[in-house]
C-alpha cells in the first residue's frame, strides 16, 4: 500500500538535474512573440498624453497595444472587474501596466517598453491605512464586525486590562519561477494557454472574456510551478490574457514572463495590517474579553482582499477559548500594489494579533507565556463543554493542543533550557537569548463554500497502467505524488504504474484554485471516487467470470484476488477490456458539513482544524540589533499523513517562510508609493544559513476525526504560523534588557530589534 510511505517527490530528480519543464522551457517556434508592459511611474493620476512612436520604431517590435486596442474586456480581476489589464486613462499605483509591447525577443520587448512617452497629471496618493481610513477609501461600505458576547462589558469588568497596537508588514512571495505564460493560437479562433498558475480555470475564464469566446474555446494547461505560495492564484491573469490577445490578433504564439524587478513591482503581496487590541483578564491570566481592530491595506484593487480579511478575523482566536470577543476589520483601498493571496490567506495576520496579546498578558502578570496559553486553550474533546465555540459559532470538537504542547515541552527540554537561558543572560551585557512559543489552530476549507469541490479523470489502460488527472496544481508541494499514492492504493498496485499528467481544463473542468491547503483533501477524494468506480466495475466483471461475489474480489500487492484465484492487475485490466468494461471514470468530491454566513460571521466555515506548536530560541545583539535563530522544535498535526517525508518538508519550509516574514522580510515603499525593496539585494528572504542550527521537526501521531482522504490533514498553510514563535522569541530576548514590555512591530529586523531594545532600556 502506497499510503503513509515517506516517498520522494515525483519530480525530485527532474528538479535537481534541471530537467523539470516550466512554462519558459516549453519549445516555441521561431515566430513566437515576446511581451512586456510599459509601466506607470506614479501612484495616482491621469494620463494626459501618450506618444508611443518610439516604442513602435524600436527594433523587433511587431505590435503595441493600449486599452483602446483591446478587442473585448479590459479586465483581469478575480473579483469585481475593477482591475483593467491596461490603464483606462487613470493610474492607481506605481507599476500599473499602461501599454503592451509584442516583439521578436524578450529583451527587445523590455527595451521597447521603456521608450514610451507618457505624460501624467499626478494626484495625491493614499499610501497608508491611516490615510485611507481618514479618506474613507475602502472596499466595503463600512467595517466588517464579528463578535461573541459583550467584549466591552467583559473588559470593563475585568481585574486587569492591557492595550496596545503594532504594525504588521506584508511579504513578497519570492517564488523561484517568476510569473509566466505562453499562448498558442489554434484553429477556429481557439487558444491553448500554458500558465504558471494555481488556478487554471480562472485563467480560462479571464482569457475567454478577453478574446470574446466561450470557455470551451480556451484550454489551459499547467504542468508545474516553481513555487506559488498564493502569488499565482490571481496574479498570473494579466500575463495569460496578454498572451492570448496577441496570439489571437497576430496568429502567432505569444510568451510573457516578468523579470524579478518587474515581478516584485507589479504583483501583489501579503496584506500589511495595523492591529490594535484591548484585553481584559483575571488574576490567573484567563481571558475575559478581547477587542481587536484590524486595519487592512488592500492596495488599489479588490482582488481577494475581502476573504483574506475575513480569514484574519476567523483566526483572531487562534487556539484560545475567549468568552467575549469583538473583531472589527476595515478593508482599505490605497495606491499600492493590489495585495493578494499568500500562504495562510490572512490567517497568519489574525493569529499574530492574539499571540501578541498572550505575550503581553504573560509579561504583565509575570507568568510563563506557555503556561498562560495552556490556561486559555480550548477544551480537549473529552472535556468539551457547551461553550467550546469560536467567535463565529463553530464548535471546536477536535482540539489536540493540550497533549501536543505537553509532548513538545518534554521533547524540547523546555523547562531546563528556559532556566539555562536566564542564567546565561544574567552573565551577559551585549547579547541576550530568548525563547518563544506559538501554537496554531488553523481552519481547513475555502470560506467561499462553493469552491470546496474537486474533479478527477482516471484511465486504466489494457496493459494495467494508470493515467491520472485532477484539478489540483503542482507548485513543488508534492500534491501530484500524494494523489498518485491514493490511486495506487485504491488499485493495490505499485506507484510506478500510475502516471499523473499536467492539470488541464480540457480534462477536468471548473476547478478550484490549489489554495486554502485543500489540494490533497479535495483532489485526493475525487481521485479515490474515480478509482473506486473503475475498481468496482472490474470487480463485478471478474466476479461474474470466476463465479464468485464482487465482495470477494480484492486488489492488493499488484494482484487481484478473486476468491481463491489470483491474477495480476495487468491481466485483470486486459480481461476487463476484452469484456467491454469501461476502464475510464470521472470522480467528484464536495466537502461536507459546511455552512457559512460571512456577512453575519456565523456558521461552520471549516470542515476541521489542523494543529501545531513550535518553540524557537534566538540570540540578539544589544549594540546592533542583529539576531539569529539558534534552535527550533516543532510538533505538527498532519493527521494520518499520506506521505510523512513530504509533510515534514512542508512543515520545515513553512516555518522558515513564516519566520522570514516576521524577522527579515521588510517591504519598503518611498513617499511616492514606489517599492524600494524590489530585488534580492534589498529584500531579505531567509537563506540556507538562516535556518536554525538545531531544527527538530516531528509529526504528531494521530488521525483526522473527520472523514478526509485516509484520515490525513492539510499541511500546506497551518505550519506557516509556527514561524511566529521566532518573533516572540525576539521579543523575549529584548525584554531581558529592561522591565517594559517590548512592543515590537513586525518584521523584527535588526533595526526594529535595536529600536525595541532602546525602548525597553528607557522604560517606554
Amino acid at each position: 500500500m502506497s499510503i503513509a510511505k515517506p516517498l520522494p517527490h515525483d519530480a525530485a530528480k527532474l528538479h535537481v538535474t534541471g530537467a523539470a519543464r516550466y512554462v519558459d522551457d516549453i519549445p516555441t517556434s521561431r515566430d513566437c512573440l515576446h511581451l512586456a508592459f510599459g509601466l506607470a511611474p506614479i501612484a495616482k493620476g491621469r494620463i494626459t498624453a501618450m506618444n508611443l512612436d518610439a516604442v513602435k520604431r524600436s527594433p523587433g517590435v511587431v505590435a503595441v497595444l493600449t486599452a483602446d486596442d483591446l478587442p473585448f474586456a479590459n479586465d483581469v480581476s478575480p473579483s469585481i472587474h475593477d482591475e483593467p489589464l491596461l490603464s483606462d486613462g487613470t493610474v492607481h499605483y506605481p507599476g500599473q501596466p499602461v501599454f503592451l509591447v509584442a516583439a521578436t525577443s524578450h529583451r527587445a520587448a523590455r527595451v521597447a517598453a521603456r521608450k514610451g512617452d507618457v505624460t501624467y497629471a499626478e494626484e495625491e496618493a493614499l499610501l497608508t491605512v491611516d490615510q485611507a481610513l481618514m479618506a474613507d477609501s475602502r472596499f466595503e461600505d463600512g467595517p466588517r464586525i464579528y463578535e461573541k458576547g459583550d467584549a466591552a462589558a467583559a473588559i470593563g469588568a475585568a481585574p486587569h486590562v492591557i492595550d496596545g497596537k503594532f504594525d504588521l508588514g506584508g511579504q513578497e512571495h519570492f517564488y523561484l519561477e517568476g510569473q509566466a505564460a505562453l499562448a498558442f493560437p489554434q484553429e477556429g479562433g481557439d487558444v491553448l494557454v500554458h500558465s504558471s498558475t494555481q488556478h487554471p480555470t480562472e485563467i480560462q475564464h479571464k482569457v475567454a472574456e478577453a478574446i470574446g469566446a466561450p470557455m470551451h474555446a480556451v484550454r489551459v494547461e499547467t504542468r508545474r510551478m516553481g513555487g506559488g505560495f498564493g502569488g499565482k492564484e490571481s496574479q498570473g491573469n494579466a500575463l495569460a490574457v496578454s498572451c492570448a490577445i496577441i496570439a489571437t490578433l497576430t496568429g502567432r504564439p505569444a510568451k510573457m514572463r516578468y523579470d524579478r524587478d518587474d515581478d516584485m513591482t507589479v504583483t501583489g503581496k501579503r496584506h500589511p495590517f495595523k492591529i490594535s487590541y484591548r484585553a481584559g483578564f483575571d488574576d490567573d491570566g484567563k481571558l475575559l474579553g478581547v477587542d481587536f481592530l484590524h486595519l487592512v491595506n488592500c492596495g488599489w484593487a479588490q482582488d481577494l482582499s475581502l476573504p483574506v480579511a475575513d480569514r484574519a478575523m476567523l483566526h483572531a482566536d487562534n487556539a484560545y477559548l475567549i468568552p467575549a470577543i469583538r473583531i472589527e476589520s476595515h478593508r482599505l483601498k490605497t495606491n499600492l500594489q493590489s495585495f493578494t493571496a499568500y500562504r495562510g490567506f490572512g490567517g497568519p495576520q489574525g493569529v499574530v494579533g492574539i499571540e501578541r496579546v498572550m505575550d503581553h498578558i504573560a509579561h504583565d502578570l509575570g507568568l510563563d507565556p506557555i503556561e498562560l496559553r495552556r490556561r486559555n486553550y480550548y477544551a480537549a474533546p473529552d472535556q468539551a463543554g457547551a461553550d467550546n465555540t469560536t467567535p463565529y459559532g463553530q464548535k471546536v470538537e477536535d482540539f489536540e493542543l493540550h497533549e501536543m504542547t505537553a509532548q513538545l515541552l518534554d521533547s524540547s527540554d523546555y523547562a531546563a533550557r528556559k532556566a539555562e537561558i536566564a542564567d546565561w543572560n544574567a552573565g551577559q551585557d551585549r547579547f541576550a537569548r530568548g525563547i518563544g512559543f506559538s501554537p496554531v489552530k488553523f481552519g481547513i476549507s475555502f470560506t467561499l463554500t462553493h469552491l470546496n469541490q474537486a474533479g478527477a479523470l482516471v484511465h486504466v489502460y489494457q496493459d494495467g497502467s494508470v493515467h491520472l488527472n485532477h484539478g489540483g496544481t503542482e507548485m513543488g508541494q508534492g500534491l501530484f505524488q500524494k494523489v498518485a499514492q491514493v490511486a495506487a492504493s485504491r488499485f493495490g498496485i505499485p506507484l510506478e504504474k500510475v502516471k499523473i499528467t499536467a492539470t488541464d481544463t480540457a480534462k477536468v473542468p471548473n476547478t478550484s484554485a490549489t489554495a486554502a491547503s485543500s489540494g490533497s483533501d479535495l483532489n485526493g477524494m475525487a481521485v479515490k471516487a474515480a478509482c473506486d468506480t473503475i475498481r468496482d466495475r472490474m470487480a463485478d466483471h471478474l466476479a461474474q467470470r470466476y463465479q464468485t461475489e464482487p465482495a470477494k474480489v480484492r486488489f492488493e500487492d499488484g494482484n487481484v484476488h478473486i476468491g481463491d484465484e489470483v491474477i495480476s492487475f495487468d491481466e485483470a485490466a486486459s480481461l476487463a477490456y476484452q469484456g467491454r468494461i469501461s476502464l475510464s471514470a470521472t470522480g467528484f468530491y464536495k466537502t461536507p458539513k459546511l455552512e457559512w454566513d460571512r456577512i453575519n460571521g456565523q456558521g461552520r466555515p471549516f470542515f476541521y482544524f489542523a494543529y501545531g506548536a513550535a518553540i524557537t530560541e534566538v540570540v540578539v545583539d544589544r549594540l546592533t540589533g542583529e539576531n539569529r535563530i539558534l534552535r527550533a522544535d516543532i510538533l505538527h498535526d498532519a493527521g494520518a499523513s499520506l506521505n510523512p517525508a513530504l509533510d515534514i518538508g512542508q512543515v520545515e519550509g513553512a516555518y522558515v517562510q513564516g519566520a522570514g516574514w516576521l524577522t527579515t522580510e521588510e517591504l519598503v515603499w518611498d513617499g511616492k508609493g514606489a517599492l524600494r525593496t524590489h530585488a534580492p539585494s534589498t529584500y531579505k528572504i531567509p537563506a540556507c544559513s538562516d535556518r536554525p542550527d538545531v531544527f527538530n521537526v516531528a509529526l504528531y501521531d494521530g488521525q483526522n476525526r473527520e472523514d478526509t482522504i485516509y484520515r490525513s490533514k492539510a499541511v500546506g498553510e497551518p505550519p506557516f504560523m509556527l514561524g511566529i514563535s521566532a518573533w516572540l522569541a525576539q521579543s523575549n530576548a529584548v525584554s531581558s534588557f529592561g522591565d517594559a514590555f517590548p512592543a515590537m512591530d513586525a518584521p523584527g529586523t535588526a533595526e526594529e530589534v535595536w529600536r525595541a531594545i532602546r525602548r525597553v532600556r528607557d522604560g517606554v
